[in-house]
């Protein structure tokens, strides 16, 4: 009774620990500060390096007394150009200015803006722009959704105005320069958006000659300032590629020396351009266009170091990663993809010539071979954690970042790989698995654990340049950590009895799922449902068997059973405070989940065809079903003798494939899991096919004719002792050894059945 019960009692505690986990939330801070006035004042291209005493010394004054951050300005548009920034900002939401223009480039500013009258203008050109990003984008941007949200706004400046401008193209207050004393002009309304020019170019000069003027128009700005009032400054947009973080400054009563950031990004620091609307609109106290607004309301932080020059160093240093990151990354993964793909390659001649049949058949590849090819496998194995701790040391502030890089990554992987060679247990045969599969979620986890501060413009992290994530675990981090977890999992439940292999798997893979998705931590909804389906397949198969349809309804029934959990109490969350799941179930509702649902497809269609782990992915799953499954390639005796480490390697699948697909990432989460578990698998197939023909001593036979089992305590080798009768090797290719006991009994290991 109670092992029928075991599928369901293991579901729900699963699901107990996935909704815990995505249901806890961090209490909210302070109330957000409030004003009468906000003025947004947008400089395009201004970064945290233009900024000095010597050339901005208002802006200076500025940073020092208000909080300061990194501002993402991803919009529809790749690059961000200044009409792309200017237009995203008065929508609140990523969006694109329509018309002609080469990829990768940004056109010249052309915005055509009328003024009909002495107080007003109107862009001619707005209705159109609306049509297009409600029609042609996919993110159901509303340009001027800002200026509906209050009764009158203000725009000095044609980039303003676009900002500034409501739907049918009315701004109603415009000035084309900044007035001389604008004073009465930012009082008149309670938003003011003013353009102070553009800051372009790599020529350091011209570069200062622009922020010197731009500043100097800050100064007439907070001279003129309302009384109660918010200033926000903003590097509005990029002016060409590469893209690049940009200055954030708010300075107003109550946004004294802090860091800014918002729920949208979840890290001390950071701003994306979409959440300066929303902002505006929480600190007057006005109503959010929930359904149109995709950012979240900045807030000021403590923690910045009380030395300006000391705390701007943070954000330069940001952006000087991200490039760094951005120009590095794609070349480490084709490398990794290139090198696992020949490793694959060479793998495939040892497999066929591993298996022994007792003296008949090819003569065996020597041994050193064999070894040395087992630590190129450990190492391949361990490429991508090692990538990630690389990011312990600046490697990106050399002017050959690369070089470094590579270095760093080099020093840091031999060093892993060293340390599992020598580790004890090496020779067992899932002794180099075990402990490479913890050294990758220790890594990982630590990284989590510790505000995924390596993960953040990390090569194998995310880039704040690209503003999907800003904190958490990545879509790389998530593919190695559920490999990892899974893995430790199944060689855990391997070192103890049968029955209690299940609990092992639900008590690591549970703990995973809570790394995972605690928004205190992983932060990943998706990720934790998807490693809660990974961890019921594992936990149901650890025992013996293969993957049914009945024990994959459970593992369903459990990601399902998570997932309605969350969402039921996700949905009676306030809107600002929403997961992703929540948020999606609101669309749904309101009529706009259409959008979402085609923004993630098309995200899996890119990301299928763009990245680099769509290869690791593929080539894994084919050296995996055309080789290693096949009768010569070890892996179904593998789990044949180890069922619990087929229960971990078939989870690994559905968890990765599951997290990929729903989060947009396609098989990235799938390649990088792959990147781990596949080399370990061939490794571990390697070793049991060394041993296939193993046979314990018949009585009376000379001890030459023994087979040594020193180091094989996991049931790799055959144990001989006296007295011992010899244990037939497995059925159908299933079985690798058999261990015979002092009381003279052979121990057989056929599928499904694992040595005690």
């Amino acid at each position: 009774m109670l092992r029928r019960l075991a599928p369901v009692l293991l579901t729900l505690v699963v699901v107990a620990l996935g909704v815990t986990a995505l249901t806890a939330r961090p209490e909210q801070g302070s109330p957000r500060p409030r004003a009468d006035y906000v003025v947004l004042v947008g400089m395009a291209g201004l970064r945290w390096d233009d900024v000095d005493p010597e050339h901005t010394p208002t802006l200076w004054r500025m940073a020092r007394d208000g909080s300061i951050g990194s501002l993402s300005v991803r919009s529809a548009h790749r690059p961000t150009c200044p009409v792309d920034g200017w237009l995203t900002l008065g929508a609140g939401n990523f969006a694109a200015w329509a018309g002609n223009r080469q990829a990768q480039v940004c056109p010249p500013g052309q915005v055509t803006v009328e003024q009909p009258d002495s107080i007003g203008a109107n862009l001619p050109d707005q209705e159109a722009q609306v049509l297009h990003n409600q029609e042609r984008l996919p993110w159901g941007t509303v340009p001027g959704a800002l200026s509906e949200s209050v009764r009158c706004s203000v725009a000095v400046g044609p980039g303003a105005a676009v900002a500034a401008a409501r739907p049918f193209g009315r701004v109603d207050r415009y000035a084309p320069a900044l007035p001389a004393d604008p004073a009465e002009l930012l009082g008149s309304c309670v938003l003011s958006i003013v353009d102070l020019g553009t800051v372009t170019g790599e020529d350091p000069t011209l570069r200062a000659e622009a922020v010197r003027a731009a500043d100097a128009d800050l100064a007439r700005v907070l001279a003129a300032r309302p009384p109660q009032s918010l200033v926000v400054v903003a590097g509005i947009s990029d002016t060409e590629q590469p893209s690049r973080l940009h200055v954030a400054v708010a300075d107003g009563p109550g946004w004294e020396r802090g860091w800014l950031t918002s729920a949208s990004t979840g890290r001390e620091g950071y701003l994306q351009l979409v959440d300066l609307a929303p902002t505006a609109l929480a600190v007057l106290g006005r109503p959010m266009p929930e359904r149109l607004f995709i950012g979240q309301p900045a807030a000021p932080v403590e923690g910045r170091p009380a030395d300006l020059a000391t705390a701007i160093t943070a954000p330069a240093d940001a952006d000087r990663e991200a490039g760094a990151q951005r120009r590095v990354a794609d070349g480490f993964f084709v490398v990794v993809a290139v090198v696992q793909v020949l490793l694959a390659i060479a793998v495939l001649p040892l497999l066929r010539r591993a298996r022994r049949h007792a003296g008949v058949g090819r003569a065996p590849v020597p041994r050193r071979v064999v070894a040395v090819v087992e630590v190129l496998l450990v190492a391949a194995a361990l490429a991508l954690p090692a990538a990630l701790l690389a990011d312990l040391v600046p490697w990106w502030r050399g002017e050959h970042a690369g070089w470094y890089f590579a270095v760093v990554t080099a020093a840091v992987l031999a060093a892993a790989t060293t340390l599992v060679r020598l580790a004890p247990g090496y020779a067992a045969t899932l002794g180099p698995l075990g402990v490479v599969a913890a050294l990758a979620t220790l890594v990982v986890g630590a990284d989590v654990l510790t505000g995924a501060r390596l993960q953040l413009n990390g090569v194998i992290g995310y880039s704040a340049l690209q503003g999907g994530r800003y904190a958490g675990l990545g879509t790389v981090g998530l593919g190695i950590f559920v490999g990892g977890s899974l893995l430790t999992a199944g060689w855990l439940a391997q070192r103890v009895r049968r029955a209690w292999r299940p609990m092992v798997m639900v008590s690591v893979g549970g703990l995973a799922v809570v790394v995972v998705g605690s928004p205190y931590l992983g932060s990943d909804s998706i990720g934790a449902i998807a490693l809660t389906a990974g961890v019921s397949v594992a936990a149901a198969i650890s025992a013996g068997g293969w993957l049914t349809v009945s024990r994959l309804a459970w593992a369903s029934m459990a990601a399902l059973a998570v997932t309605v959990g969350f969402a039921v109490l996700d949905l009676r969350r306030p809107a600002t405070e929403r997961g992703s799941l929540g948020r999606f179930l609101a669309a749904l509702g309101d009529g706009t989940g259409g959008l979402t649902v085609h923004r993630s497809s098309t995200a899996n269609v890119e990301t299928l065809t763009n990245s680099p782990l769509t290869v690791l992915a593929l080539a894994g799953a084919l050296l995996v079903w055309f080789a290693l499954l096949q009768p010569w390639g070890g892996l179904k005796r593998l789990f044949g003798i180890y069922p619990a480490m087929r229960g971990a390697m078939a989870g690994t699948a559905v968890a990765a494939l599951v997290g990929g697909l729903l989060s947009g990432a396609a098989l990235d989460v799938a390649g990088a899991a792959g990147a781990l578990v596949v080399p370990m698998a061939a490794l571990a197939a390697l070793r049991v096919l060394d041993h296939s023909a193993d046979r314990t001593q018949p009585v009376g036979d000379r001890p030459q004719d023994a087979v040594p089992a020193a180091g094989r305590a996991d049931g790799g080798a055959v144990a001989s002792t006296a007295g011992g009768r010899g244990a037939g090797a497995s059925t159908a290719g299933a079985g690798g050894a058999g261990a015979s006991t002092a009381g003279g009994r052979g121990a057989g290991a056929s599928a499904g059945v694992s040595p005690p």
